[in-house]
């Protein structure tokens, strides 16, 4: 997350990234709502890893800063049509969205600027997760995707407060001592 902005009582994160080659650069502001990782079949296709990760951002808007996107359509296993988004130079996957759901993004956190101050909320699919993958026993698990995302939203916001109350230190004044 690079800084916070109001907007009105509402507060809306703005999240900046880019693909691998840097082409294409982006800018996403919006409300986090979600940060877990999958270990889906589909996800580890994608990622081409042991697993993908996602950071979804409600009530959001997308400046894109440089690049070209390129887009792929595939249907997930409730029939739904979910869109990605890439890199057209190199290939670099940016974003997801579920095609019946505009108000809603997911961003691969892999692609952006700065890491993030927050830790996944959750694994889902864990049926899925490579044999050597160790899951952490404090955050929510799921064998597949949960009935409803709103545990991992409820786990999301408590730990957005926690992080958010944490006293942060001065920023650091460069110093003329040649020493220091």
């Amino acid at each position: 997350m690079e800084r916070d902005v109001e907007v009105g009582v509402e507060r809306r994160e703005v999240f900046e990234g880019r693909c691998q080659c840097g082409q294409a650069r982006y800018r996403i502001t919006g409300e986090s709502v979600a940060l877990f990782v999958c270990h889906c079949t589909e996800c580890k296709h994608q990622s081409a890893s042991a697993f993908g990760m996602a950071l979804w951002i409600r009530k959001f808007s997308r400046e894109m800063l440089g690049g070209a996107l390129g887009s792929w359509v595939r249907t997930t296993p409730s029939g739904k049509q979910l869109i990605g988004e890439f890199c057209e130079r190199c290939g670099s996957r940016l974003f997801h969205q579920m095609a019946d759901q505009a108000d809603t993004m997911s961003i691969k956190p892999g692609t952006l600027d700065t890491a993030l101050e927050l830790e996944p909320v959750a694994h889902i699919w864990t049926s899925s997760a490579q044999s050597w993958v160790q899951l952490p026993s404090s955050i929510l698990s799921y064998p597949a995707n949960p009935p409803t995302f709103e545990e991992i939203f409820a786990a999301w916001r408590l730990q957005k407060e926690k992080v958010t109350a944490l006293p942060r230190s001065a920023p650091q004044v460069p110093s003329n001592d040649p020493l220091k």
